[in-house]
């Protein structure tokens, strides 16, 4: 995990340190330490001049700003009433069953998070994931085997 004042310093210096800076911000400390802690969110607030509840609000309210620590790989499966009548619960199932968690659950190895998440925008092509930033659609049992397979077998990052 990068240290949080000098990588928000570093974002606050390419995004701005307006309130419009902030969800670039929180996106870049995301992506770097892949969560925001409290210390976090805190200096931003004191980097940005907000209050801690601002930047807390924004944080909480897009459910892809993880304020929890998460896996390596994040798989957001949608949630979409169009993806449930597609087979999202068998899907889930196959995930928690190969990945011997539930939803909102870490692997003990820190590889994987399971989440459910609102609508990915793939729901003509459902049930839909998102494993990181890349999305799969059209899910059955096997092609979740078959990518989950593929992700258990990579080296860590």
């Amino acid at each position: 995990m990068t240290d949080c004042k000098s990588l928000i310093k570093e974002l606050a210096n390419k995004h701005g340190r307006e309130r419009a800076s902030l969800l670039p911000i929180l996106q870049g400390v995301v992506e770097r330490n892949n969560y925001l802690s409290d210390t976090c969110m805190t200096d931003i607030a004191k980097e940005l001049d907000l209050s801690a509840a601002q930047v807390y609000g924004t944080a909480t309210f897009y459910s892809f700003l993880d304020t929890q620590p998460r896996g390596e790989y994040v798989i957001r499966v949608c949630k979409t009433i169009t993806c449930d009548m597609h087979g999202k619960k068998t899907i889930i199932q196959t995930l928690e069953d190969m990945l011997k968690i539930k939803v909102g659950e870490t692997t003990p190895n820190k590889k994987f998070t399971l989440l459910e998440t609102n609508c990915l925008g793939w729901c003509h092509e459902g049930p839909a994931m998102l494993i990181n930033d890349t999305p799969y659609s059209g899910l059955t049992t096997e092609k979740v085997h078959d990518i989950i397979s593929e992700y258990i077998n990579k080296p860590s990052l």
